[in-house]
């Protein structure tokens, strides 16, 4: 064992103030130099991350205290990511689990907390947020309490330390009562708490990968905890590949370890230390690094399997290559290939169809993010609706489950749970909260899609919603996830305010006037469930003669605008979403509406 390291990740649901609370240990760390710009989230490095507000790939960084080097994985709240969770508990001895002092143990909480306790780490509770308004810090660790027990901790496991404090303000303390200073309260608990790193100095190296990083000078970089012995910068060493257990020999060029927001060589990778490895072409995920040729492949954890598939497709549509450089089908099968090495919970799969690949992923979120990466480095695609991945068991049809949790205002129980219904979801629970009312259901993965926008909708943009899987159970029937049907437009050209104005009676928006459209794209939505076609592209015919109403501005309504989530769960079965660098449009898979027309009644005689 390593007496001076301690390796922690810390894990908590979305938005319970995770990557804030790593800011403030950095900079009690000593990361930061004293008149130092400090960026807030500073770990959030990616530009969807700062966007969104939550941690999408897990990162490692580390701080000092007390002669100590505490190495800290952040890792992401949202199930949709639970790949990069997995990984992370990897290379980790304790976590430290934050929870908000209001909302108390959320979906993703029980998510993560599951995974730590599997791996037999040991848990330090942190009750954040104490300083929010209604917040109830003694009812939240309680609360944490009852989980670990539903989620059969061991005792040891139960009888974790919990500190209370604000990880926004920069204080931690044991006690409610205790002075609010600074985070020394934390460090103290860390070294007390979590055990150093379980490692054999005298053996071999060995080191299983967990992550893969890239850079530009030395390539692939191997992430991971070294569990044996050490190695040097030249050491000639073996990678035993998970896929197909070939040994393959290499050479370290590079170590680097973690310290504070960046990497710093060093010449040796000692045991129980967190450390990147260069030197090993077509490195991946789960493979293990050894000193010698007949050592043993360490195990890697099996990543919960993935519940959606979704087409990614070459762009046919008549606008392709204007906004975008990156258009081709090898292009694109290379770019969701090269996604592989470095995502271990999406699969990809070639189809029998030219320039169609099957995706399979955890979620929605994970698969918009993935198309949001690709859209910025260029490329133009199209991406179908999100279907579930079925199984068969013992002759019978069985599909994903999920258990969802809703908080919503209370004058807006009504609607939610009226769409949970139409959704064939099952009321579980409801709990009342002081200014809102919390409501658990289980419902299929395929009643969830585009259950979001509907919340959304129903509450005003109030309510939170988010949902973790449980199980495959029996085929639910029909579920009817979208009640409207789609205004197409008919003619190719640029929209005007005259023909939108007339559009616009049939139902709302999605694009505006100066828009180019083609024959077969979504420019609005129909409140009745049928789809119709309008021209918005008609011009007004001039005359001599000039109206009463010339020349006033037109009452147009603002278009709705989808972000890509909500594109990829508002489509139907027969849509496309069409996402290039610069827009994000709506369409059907077949552009002719003769062709449309055609098929329909084909299907109905078949």
């Amino acid at each position: 064992m390593n007496q001076s390291i301690r390796n922690i990740a810390i894990i908590a649901h979305v938005d319970h103030g995770k990557t804030t609370l790593v800011d403030k240990l950095l900079k009690e760390g000593g990361v930061y130099r004293a008149n130092q710009h400090v960026e807030e989230r500073a770990m959030d490095s990616m530009d969807l991350e700062k966007e969104k507000g939550i941690t999408i790939k897990a990162k490692n960084t580390s701080v000092h205290w007390k002669d100590k080097t505490i190495n800290i994985v952040d890792t992401p709240g949202h199930a949709d990511f639970g790949g990069e969770v997995e990984r992370a508990l990897r290379m980790v001895d304790g976590v430290l689990l934050v929870v908000d002092a209001y909302d108390g143990p959320q979906a993703q909480t029980r998510f993560v907390l599951r995974k730590a306790l599997n791996h037999g780490l040991k848990v330090v509770i942190v009750v954040n947020k104490i300083d929010r308004e209604n917040a109830d810090p003694k009812k939240s660790y309680e609360k944490v309490q009852e989980l670990l027990l539903e989620l059969n901790a061991t005792e040891e496991q139960f009888d974790a330390p919990v500190v209370y404090g604000s990880g926004r303000d920069g204080y931690m303390m044991h006690h409610l009562e205790d002075p609010r200073k600074d985070m020394a309260a934390l460090f103290q608990t860390i070294l007390d708490h979590v055990p150093p790193p379980f490692a054999k100095p005298e053996e071999p190296f060995h080191m299983l990968v967990s992550n893969v990083d890239w850079s530009d000078y030395v390539g692939r970089i191997a992430v991971g905890k070294v569990l044996g012995g050490k190695a040097a910068v030249g050491d000639s060493i073996f990678t035993i590949r998970h896929s197909d257990g070939k040994r393959v020999r290499a050479k370290i060029t590079k170590i680097l370890e973690f310290t504070g927001l960046g990497t710093a060589e060093t010449e040796t990778a000692v045991a129980g230390n967190i450390v990147g490895i260069a030197g090993v072409e077509e490195i991946d995920i789960g493979d293990t690094l050894t000193a010698v040729e007949d050592g043993h492949a360490l195990p890697f954890t099996q990543i919960d399997p993935p519940t959606l598939e979704m087409e990614f497709c070459v762009n046919d549509g008549p606008l392709v290559g204007r906004e975008g450089k990156l258009v081709t089908s090898r292009q694109l099968r290379e770019r969701l290939y090269r996604e592989l090495k470095t995502n271990v919970s999406i699969y990809v799969e070639d189809t029998d169809k030219a320039g169609v690949f099957k995706v399979k992923a955890r979620g929605a979120m994970q698969v918009a993010v993935l198309v949001e990466t690709m859209r910025r480095e260029g490329f133009e695609l199209l991406v179908s609706r999100p279907t579930v991945i079925e199984k068969e068991v013992d002759g019978h049809r069985q599909e994903p489950y999920e258990t969802l949790w809703i908080e919503v205002p209370d004058e807006c129980v009504g609607a939610v749970i009226q769409n949970l219904a139409n959704r064939k979801g099952v009321l579980s629970n409801m709990e009342k909260h002081p200014h809102s009312t919390m409501i658990e259901a289980t419902i299929t993965t395929r009643g969830l899609i585009g259950m979001e926008i509907d919340v959304v909708n129903a509450t005003s943009g109030r309510g939170v919603m988010s949902h973790l899987f449980k199980e495959y159970g029996p085929y639910a029937g029909e579920v009817l996830t979208r009640l409207t049907g789609t205004i197409i437009a008919t003619e190719a050209g640029t929209t005007t305010a005259y023909a939108l104005e007339m559009v616009q009676e049939r139902g709302k928006l999605f694009v505006g006037p100066g828009e180019e459209v083609y024959q077969g794209m979504v420019v609005g939505e129909n409140p009745r469930n049928e789809d119709i076609s309008c021209n918005a592209v008609r011009a007004k015919a001039l005359t001599n003669f000039r109206s009463q109403g010339s020349g006033v501005a037109t009452g147009l309504t603002p278009a709705t605008r989808l972000s890509l989530e909500r594109a990829i769960e508002y489509i139907a079965t027969d849509e496309f979403v069409e996402v290039t660098p610069k827009n994000i449009r709506l369409r059907k898979r077949v552009l002719s509406e003769t062709d449309r027309r055609k098929a329909a009644r084909s299907s109905k005689a078949g």
